[in-house]
């Protein structure tokens, strides 16, 4: 038996107050035609990532509408295709690249789908050559941008975006007091102006220009403070450390600068309310990446009315609005100016603050991304499927692989 992450029950309910009646009703009218729907999920570990973030809210809230719902972690390579062998299954959701060729060993009596996180505008062109060619054999493939369906997956694309939980621990509402209190305990003083990036150490994510940013606003507000918040919570992030090794060593004679990526530094406070309390006291929040499938840090931030400073990649583009809730930036001169705007200028940041609440309300909240689901499932689902032993299912198993 795979080893199951439990997960409670997450009625829908609880997210009216953040969703529209007809909202409410259209994913209800959704969940109705797919009540007991058999959905088995699967990556490849229960904490750290997007995907596991994603699927410790979504489980829970497909499990509130009705769905049979549960979540496995994937064991080791050979055991895995064996259990696919053995077990039955209706639908398959596969995502990312890493696990996309387990499609080979699926039963082609059912669809597939491959649900790709990642940032395709400029794919290196013998990976990409490896994988589509895997990707093809998918009856969809779903990415967050109409900027990343290539030729190879026209046929199969369907656009929609990954979401937050406004529900979750680091997306409610912090009392200012209280979050400025967190961070004093760590050294950080908020009477002094903070920037915070909150990503992981990867080179996609632009650290060592962070550090640069910080310098350039720094020459206009002497006492500016630095929090690079990037926990090692993935397992799968071997190149994670090579890169913190590397801001270290910038940031090292730097006071001002705060590193975050030994949880243990938090004793037993949790990740979510350390980040939450970062977000809350900060002037403004940077996320200055170059490659970007989506990054929900960026809607964590806008959710709580910040104007986010980003970097020119798709997925960031997709949440901000140049000049209306945030500011795209293609430099650390364009990256630092916008910054210093928004600390001389608490009204603008506040106003920006408020589009970027209402962008993330209106598009990037769990219950829309429950909808989407709900109706390609039923897409899928609107055919009797004939299973791979011979005779038709009347549940949908969806086993998601990362």
């Amino acid at each position: 038996m795979l080893p199951e992450v439990k997960t409670p029950v997450k009625k829908l309910e609880h997210y009216q107050k953040l969703i529209t009646k007809s909202q409410h009703a259209e994913i209800k009218n959704l969940a109705k035609d797919l009540k007991g729907l058999k959905v088995n999920l699967i990556n490849s570990t229960p904490r750290g990532g997007g995907v596991a973030e994603i699927l410790k809210s979504l489980v829970p809230l497909m499990k509130g509408v009705g769905l049979k719902a549960k979540w496995y972690t994937i064991p080791g390579r050979e055991d895995f295709f064996k259990i696919t062998k053995e077990m039955q299954a209706d639908i398959w959701v596969v995502h990312d690249p890493q696990p996309a060729g387990v499609i080979q060993f699926l039963p082609r009596f059912h669809p597939s789908v491959c649900r790709l996180h990642i940032d395709l505008t400029s794919p290196n062109k013998e990976v990409w050559d490896f994988v589509s060619g895997y990707l093809e054999m998918y009856d969809r493939v779903i990415v967050s941008s109409k900027a990343f369906i290539k030729p190879e997956t026209e046929r199969e694309a369907v656009v929609f975006a990954p979401a937050i939980d406004p529900l979750a621990t680091k997306n409610q509402p912090m009392d200012l007091k209280n979050a400025k209190h967190i961070l004093k305990s760590f050294g950080i003083d908020s009477s002094k102006p903070l920037i915070t990036q909150v990503s992981r150490f990867d080179p996609w994510k632009n650290p060592l220009d962070v550090i640069k940013i910080y310098r350039l606003v720094k020459k206009k507000f002497p006492g500016l403070q630095l929090a690079m918040v990037g926990f090692f919570l993935a397992q799968d992030d071997p190149e994670g450390m090579k890169v913190f090794k590397r801001v270290e060593k910038e940031a090292k004679k730097d006071p001002d600068i705060f590193l975050f990526a030994d949880i243990n530094l938090l004793g037993g406070l949790q990740v979510d309310t350390f980040v939450n309390a970062a977000q809350a006291v900060s002037n403004a929040i940077l996320q200055n990446s170059v490659r970007e499938g989506f990054g929900l840090t960026v809607s964590e931030a806008m959710w709580k009315g910040k104007a986010v400073v980003g970097g020119p990649a798709e997925g960031i583009k997709l949440q901000i609005k140049d000049g209306v809730n945030g500011f795209i930036t293609k430099n650390p001169q364009q990256a630092a100016e916008k910054i210093v705007r928004l600390i001389k200028n608490p009204a603008l940041a506040k106003k920006l603050g408020r589009k970027a609440h209402q962008t993330v309300k209106n598009n990037f909240l769990m219950p829309r991304l429950l909808k989407d689901y709900l109706k390609l499932f039923k897409q899928l689902n609107s055919a009797p499927q004939t299973n791979v032993y011979g005779g038709a299912e009347d549940v949908m198993s969806i086993f998601t692989c990362y």
